[in-house]
């Protein structure tokens, strides 16, 4: 399909990754809704020009744009295959890709859950398997029984935080079998500014489904308006985050011989916009409405919150100029703990603040799914579990901080 010569070409949110392909420096371009098939792969020195699809240039703009950016005059066609190219890979925000978008959404909602996505890849897809190497991550030290409400667990791949989820979910082995319910809320890495994202499909581990809460999604919709919960919804599909606590959730009720309560799975968007403009979470009337419902329905009952969250990402393979050694690594620790503090209090507040204050340039990732359990929860105390910090590259000078809490 070839674009108007007028057209303003817009580039979907996606991934960009470096890489050897062909011998030769690449980008590839991964798009995380995986609305097509294709995989597209941009010469490094053609990269820079996606920075200019933008919706605001036409075609021939764009490459006027690139060819000052490179200084120099370039053949027209070099940009309009490349758009072309990535037309046809729908990584454009076009009718061509809303419609293709849409056709996978239908696709979603018409299964009878939503399957594991990384089942298979990211850990074992058969049960027995899964729980031999779930438990194969424990480190054999019993934990007194803790009655809490509130759990944060790492959504990092299990290689390198099986550990930490190990500790963490064990420890909150007895309140897990105790609830009547449990909310998960996930990091929604390609969510929309403030977005909450809900969905009726039900969570599936390779132990089996987890059931689904519709009644206090429908009334959660309600409160933050039919289109807007679900106007992502096709981020469940493939988003890892509450999948990854999902698992060991199921593991839990797996290795206790019990069935699993409900569970109703929270996706949550960037609050980027909120530290750029200066406003606060605390003042926008769509999350507190939220809020308001969902403790008003959870109101008398065995409700354990979840926060499926990673914290700090940073060093050059996150794009900082400086590598993490020693002593950087000992000042995140200390930042990290500030931040592990407020969330025990159940201070969301004090979470907020303090990422806020210095432009979230430790890139917490879990920085909007935890202030809003943290505001679900209210005012607590809690213990830290378990932190670490995890390698991000083959030369290890980037890294991911996880820990896991408990919230009383």
């Amino acid at each position: 399909m070839q674009l108007e010569n007028d057209a303003r070409p817009l580039l979907r949110p996606l991934d960009f990754q470096p890489v050897l392909y062909q011998g030769q420096p690449m980008w590839f371009l991964r798009d995380p809704l995986q609305l097509s098939e294709q995989q597209l792969f941009m010469p490094e020195a053609i990269a820079p020009l996606l920075t200019f699809i933008d919706g605001r240039r036409t075609q021939m703009e764009i490459h006027d744009a690139f060819c000052q950016l490179v200084g120099t005059s370039l053949d027209p066609t070099v940009t309009l295959e490349a758009i072309e190219r990535l037309n046809d890979a729908l990584l454009l925000d076009n009718e061509q890709s809303q419609r293709a978008l849409q056709a996978r959404l239908d696709e979603y909602r018409s299964r009878p859950f939503r399957p594991p996505a990384l089942a298979g890849n990211g850990y074992p897809d058969d049960a027995q398997a899964l729980a031999e190497y779930l438990e194969g991550f424990s480190l054999g030290a019993s934990a007194p029984a803790w009655h809490g409400r509130g759990l944060i667990s790492p959504h990092i791949d299990y290689p390198r935080g099986g550990q930490v989820y190990s500790q963490v979910w064990e420890a909150a082995e007895a309140s897990i079998l105790e609830a009547d319910l449990v909310l998960i809320f996930g990091t929604d890495h390609y969510g929309g500014p403030g977005t909450v994202t809900l969905t009726k499909q039900a969570y599936a581990t390779p132990y089996g489904v987890l059931p689904a809460n519709l009644e206090l999604v429908d009334r959660l919709a309600a409160a933050l308006g039919e289109e807007a919960a679900y106007a992502e919804e096709l981020h469940h599909r493939s988003e890892h985050s509450v999948e990854l606590s999902a698992v060991w959730l199921h593991h839990i009720f797996q290795k206790a011989g019990k069935e699993p309560c409900p569970v109703v799975p929270i996706l949550v968007g960037s609050f980027h916009h909120f530290v750029i403009n200066g406003r606060k979470p605390v003042d926008d009337s769509r999350l507190n409405a939220f809020l308001e419902t969902l403790q008003q329905e959870t109101a008398g009952r065995r409700v354990l919150a979840v926060a499926s969250v990673d914290l700090a990402h940073v060093g050059p393979n996150f794009g900082d100029e400086f590598v993490m050694d020693q002593l950087r690594r000992d000042s995140l620790a200390e930042q990290d703990q500030q931040l592990m503090a407020a969330a025990i209090a159940g201070d969301a507040e004090s979470w907020y603040s303090q990422i806020a204050a210095v432009g979230d340039r430790n890139r917490i990732c879990g920085f909007a799914p935890t202030y809003l359990m943290l505001r679900y929860l209210g005012k607590s105390s809690g213990i830290q579990i378990a932190y670490d910090q995890c390698t991000a590259d083959n030369q290890d000078t980037s890294l991911v901080s996880i820990c896991g809490l408990l919230v009383e």
